[in-house]
């Protein structure tokens, strides 16, 4: 009776005990300071804005290349001696872990792109362990990157306006949906927060198969 008491408990627990659901970030959601003065005032439908942006291959990579993902975006450089090292290892594990799952990708953004060249992030790539088609690390126009760091993915709390004395440095990884919304962000940095990021990347994947 004891046994069969402590398994009723169980179950009926596991029934009412509500599942977790990540939440979607819009632009009052996030600290003021990340969000452009334009969009302070936004309260639903935000979405990553559409993009053009050059890979390790030479690769033109738009939105259409994440259609229907899941994916962890970041912005690093390549010549970083602090923060930059320790999120692409942390980077690194992410992709190990959905390795063979295709509705996971990754994307990271240079934010010095005038150094970072398509030659230098190959290099970068073969160096890091960067599968091709799991994750893209980009180049391209340093406008339209520091753009979508400010206004779509509120990565960064300086202002700027991506001219040639701009510069960001953000530790931040930001979880995207298949819908192009923001749903979580992560330190870097940290490995209790890779942790956080990965169970809640698996969260979102348990919410789509029951829709």
């Amino acid at each position: 009776m004891l046994v069969f008491s402590v398994f009723m408990i169980s179950s009926i627990y596991s029934i009412l005990k509500p599942e977790k659901k990540l939440r979607i970030y819009n632009p009052v959601d996030v600290n003021p300071r990340l969000v452009d003065q334009s969009l302070l005032h936004v309260n639903n439908n935000h979405k990553i804005g559409d993009f053009s942006l050059i890979n390790q291959n030479g690769d033109i990579i738009t939105q259409d290349d994440y259609k229907d993902k899941i994916y962890v975006s970041d912005f690093f450089f390549t010549t970083c001696p602090t923060i930059c090292p320790i999120m692409t290892h942390n980077m690194v594990k992410v992709q190990e872990e959905f390795k063979n799952d295709s509705t996971v990708m990754l994307l990271s953004h240079s934010v010095t792109p005038e150094i970072d060249s398509v030659s230098v992030l190959r290099d970068y790539a073969n160096t890091k362990g960067v599968i091709d088609g799991k994750w893209n690390i980009t180049t391209g126009d340093k406008k339209h990157i520091y753009e979508l760091a400010r206004k779509s993915y509120f990565a960064v709390v300086d202002e700027g306006d991506g001219g040639d004395q701009d510069f960001i440095h953000t530790e931040n990884f930001i979880l995207v949906d298949r819908k192009r919304q923001i749903r979580g962000y992560y330190d870097g940095t940290l490995d209790q927060e890779i942790e956080r990021l990965i169970g809640d990347i698996k969260t979102l994947q348990k919410e789509y198969l029951k829709n």
